[in-house]
C-alpha cells in the first residue's frame, strides 16, 4: 500500500493541466467518490495495526497535497484559456446577489421605528452588568429566584458580576444619567441559564421601554400599547391587559393581542382562548425612582418588555426559536 501512495505522490507532481476540463479530470479520479484516494482509504482498514500508523500518515498527507494542488491549479488557472484580445471590456461584468436582513434585525427595527413615531430615544448599554443594575436597583429581593443559578449566568469568582438577563439594566443607567422627563427604548441582547427548545434559548433579544414625566398614568401606558399592537400587527388587533406581577412595576400587567390566525375564535396557536401573549408592562414602582434619585412624589412612568423572538414568532408565524439561531440559509432566505 505505501508503493501504491508513493506512486500517487509522484504522478500528481508530474501532473501540469493546461484547462479546468483536466483539473476536474483530476479531482474525479483521485478524491471523487469513487476515486483512488478513498479506496485506499478502505484498502487501510485492512493492514495490519503495526503498519497502520506510518501509512495512515502518508495516506493523510496524500489527501491534502492533492487537495491543496487542486486549489492552487484553480487559481493558477483561472484565466489559462483566455487570449486578452477576446475579452470584450464593453460587457457588464458579474452580478452578485445580495443577502437578506436577519429576521430578529427586521422585527428590531420595526419595533424602534413604531417607538421613535411616539418621541421614544433609543439607547443601548453594556451586557456583563453588576447585580445593582440587573436586580437590586430594579426591586428584586435578595431571595428572589431570578437571583439563583439556574436563571442568571454569573461571572466565576465574581459573584457581583453577571450577564444581563433583561434589559431593565439600561433603564436604571438611562434614570442615574438623566433627570425626567425620560423617553426612552432599549433594544439588546440578553442571557440566561435556559434549556434550549422550542420555545427558549440561553440567548435572546429584548426591547424595553421607559416613559417618566410629571403626571404619567396607567392610561398613557395603554394608549401607547395599542398604537404599537395596531402598527405591528395590523389595524383589527384587539388587546387585553391582564394583571400580573414584577418586582419593579406597580401595577402589573400583561398584553394580550387578539390571534392573528384565528381572528379570535380559538386554535392551537393561541391554545383555544383567542388570545396571544406578547409583552409584560406596568408602572415604575416608586422604590426603583427612589433608588434612582428621582422623587416619585412629584414623577411617575411607566415601562414595558417584549422579548424580540417571540413578536418575530408572532409576526412570521415562525413555530421554532431555534431556527433564528441556526443560520440556514434557506430559512433566512425568507426575509428581506
Amino acid at each position: 500500500m505505501k508503493e501504491k501512495i508513493l506512486t500517487y505522490l509522484t504522478d500528481i507532481q508530474n501532473f501540469n493541466p493546461s484547462n479546468f476540463e483536466q483539473i476536474e479530470l483530476f479531482r474525479i479520479k483521485y478524491i471523487s467518490k469513487k476515486g483512488l484516494v478513498p479506496l485506499l482509504f478502505e484498502e487501510f482498514k485492512k493492514i495490519n495495526n503495526e503498519e497502520k500508523r506510518e501509512t495512515g500518515k502518508l495516506l493523510n498527507d496524500l489527501k491534502k497535497i492533492i487537495e491543496d494542488k487542486i486549489i492552487s491549479f484553480q487559481v493558477n488557472n483561472e484565466y489559462l484559456n483566455l487570449d486578452s484580445t477576446e475579452i470584450d471590456n464593453s460587457l457588464p461584468g458579474n452580478s452578485y446577489s445580495l443577502g437578506s436582513r436577519h429576521p430578529i434585525s427586521l422585527i428590531k427595527n420595526e419595533l424602534c421605528e413604531i417607538f421613535i413615531k411616539l418621541g421614544f430615544t433609543i439607547i443601548e448599554g453594556p451586557e456583563i452588568e453588576d447585580d445593582w443594575h440587573v436586580f437590586s436597583a430594579l426591586n428584586f429581593p435578595l431571595e428572589h429566584p431570578a437571583r439563583d443559578m439556574q436563571d442568571t449566568f454569573f461571572i466565576e469568582k465574581m459573584p457581583d458580576i453577571l450577564l444581563r438577563t433583561h434589559t431593565s439594566s439600561v433603564q436604571i443607567r438611562a434614570m442615574e444619567k438623566s433627570k425626567p422627563p425620560l423617553r426612552i427604548i432599549m433594544p439588546g441582547r440578553v442571557f440566561r441559564n435556559e434549556v434550549i427548545s422550542a420555545r427558549a434559548h440561553c440567548i435572546f433579544h429584548q426591547i424595553e421601554g421607559l416613559y417618566i414625566d410629571k403626571n404619567v398614568s396607567f392610561a398613557d401606558l395603554k394608549q401607547t400599547l395599542l398604537y404599537f399592537a395596531k402598527e405591528m400587527f395590523g389595524e383589527e388587533i384587539k388587546i387585553r391587559l391582564r394583571p400580573s406581577f414584577f418586582p419593579f412595576t406597580e401595577p402589573s400587567a400583561e398584553l394580550d393581542i387578539s390571534c392573528k390566525i384565528c381572528k379570535g375564535t380559538g386554535c392551537n396557536v393561541c391554545k383555544y382562548t383567542g388570545w396571544l401573549e406578547v409583552l409584560g408592562c406596568g408602572m415604575v414602582h416608586p422604590n426603583v425612582l427612589q433608588n434612582c434619585n428621582i422623587n416619585p412624589d412629584e414623577f411617575t412612568g411607566f415601562a414595558f418588555g417584549m422579548g424580540i423572538e417571540r413578536t418575530a414568532m408572532l409576526k412570521y408565524q415562525v413555530k421554532d426559536l431555534r431556527l433564528y439561531f441556526e443560520n440556514d440559509i434557506r430559512f433566512l432566505n425568507q426575509f428581506y
